[in-house]
């Protein structure tokens, strides 16, 4: 581990940017300190990175096991990453992660980390944004609180299944699987999910695949829902990350949300990511 490694929180409790170590051979301890900040602050960045594709799949494994998702098109020769990209000649239509949500919840087994590196970004565009859904849940008065810990809510992919409803034209570049029945399958998962490690409560559920709350219409569901995407998603607790080639993303999707950013038509942005660990909420 460097000397020189360095920590520095973007807000006080989500997002940190760490200096000073090359994580392509980190070292055990600056491992280590890597963990613990991912763990305090749920998404961590890393900039004037060079990695490779199998770079980046090493150090994705030293999070855990890596994750095939399903739906998304892998690269060729790396089954286990996702190239990002949006060609510059692609204007006018959505981009890949577009709206908050975390990453595939719909799943039995929820993805626990995403890891994306930037390979080439236009300078100034594409920003990233996270939100902090553990302290968008402590700030809940404790009678609402009280109210969603009783409550699952439903979760679906159907944005790549049969029933999808029609939405704005996505990337060319992304191969991306539509019309598949299994996805339109709901899964109940809990709307306060417990971090195993930290013990905090955070909110589970995304404008993008969550659906409705169990044992409700999506009518029904509709007000409430809403509340909790406008609230988790206000200023005090989001951070925004903006990208440069070689920098490096971790999150826990267990407690955030993130968005991407889709100012840069006209220009290419090429990123790789990969996912890692399951997880039952």
């Amino acid at each position: 581990m460097s000397a020189d490694l360095t920590v520095t929180p973007l807000t006080p409790s989500l997002g940190a940017v760490i200096g000073g170590v090359d994580i392509r051979d980190p070292g055990a301890k600056a491992m280590a300190l890597i963990r613990r900040t991912l763990l305090e602050y749920s998404v961590i960045y890393f900039r004037g990175q060079r990695l490779g594709v199998d770079e980046l799949e090493t150090f994705s494994r030293r999070f855990g096991p890596m994750v095939r998702v399903p739906y998304i098109r892998p690269l060729e020769d790396h089954p286990n990453v996702i190239a990002v990209l949006k060609e510059a000649g692609e204007k006018w239509i959505s981009t890949f992660g577009g709206e908050w949500h975390s990453d595939f919840s719909y799943l039995e087994l929820p993805p626990v980390y995403t890891l994306l590196y930037a390979e080439e970004v236009p300078r100034g565009r594409g920003d990233t944004l996270w939100a902090d859904m553990s302290a968008a849940y402590e700030s809940l008065s404790p009678a609402l609180q009280c109210r969603l810990c009783r409550l699952n809510a439903m979760h679906s992919g159907h944005i790549y299944g049969a029933a999808r409803p029609p939405g704005a034209r996505t990337s060319r570049s992304i191969g991306i699987s539509r019309n598949n029945p299994e996805a339109d399958m709901e899964r109940a998962h809990p709307v306060v999910r417990v971090h195993p490690e930290s013990t905090r409560k955070a909110l589970f559920v995304n404008p993008v695949y969550t659906t409705r709350f169990e044992g409700m219409s999506e009518e029904e569901s509709r007000p409430l829902l809403s509340f909790l995407y406008r609230h988790a998603t206000g200023p005090a607790f989001v951070c925004r990350f903006g990208w440069e080639p070689g920098s490096l993303a971790v999150w826990d999707n267990r407690c955030t949300m993130h968005f991407a950013v889709n100012d840069y038509d006209g220009y290419r942005r090429l990123l790789y990511r990969t996912t890692v660990g399951s997880e039952q909420p």
